[in-house]
């Protein structure tokens, strides 16, 4: 199913995008789908126009204190104030995995982990940093 193909009434957007692992057009892991951005149409259908992922993003659905304080220390850490977000266009096929028709920088929701390993793995004595 591609996703020209995809409308939101056509699939579950819960059970075939929610938690899927996120792939960039080389099949590398990137991510996953924390959340769904929704936008309605003239004729009153809703469609999903972008897939969002990160604490950013999986902070307001876990929601109470626990999704506040993961939203606002990821925000505080990372600068950013909205969530990692791809947008539907760039989505080539919707599968076991979400698969991306762009490459690992220009989709660029991977920046938790890049944060993550550029400021505390790479300070650890002893590890190895790998390229990206």
């Amino acid at each position: 199913m591609t996703a020209q193909e995809t409308a939101l009434g056509k699939i579950d957007a819960n059970l075939e995008l929610m938690d899927r692992q996120v792939l960039d057009n080389d099949g590398r892991m990137i991510g996953k789908v924390d959340d769904v951005e929704l936008e309605e149409r003239d004729d009153g259908r809703i469609y999903v126009s972008a897939l969002l992922s990160g604490p950013g993003a999986l902070g307001p659905r876990i929601g109470g204190g626990l999704g506040s304080i993961a939203t606002g220390t990821w925000a505080r850490l990372s600068g950013r104030s909205e969530p990692a977000r791809v947008d539907w266009s760039e989505v080539a096929s919707v599968e076991t995995a979400i698969k991306l028709a762009v490459g690992r920088t220009t989709a660029a929701i991977d920046g938790f982990e890049v944060w993550m390993r550029d400021r505390v793995i790479a300070a650890i004595p002893g590890s190895k940093v790998l390229p990206r």
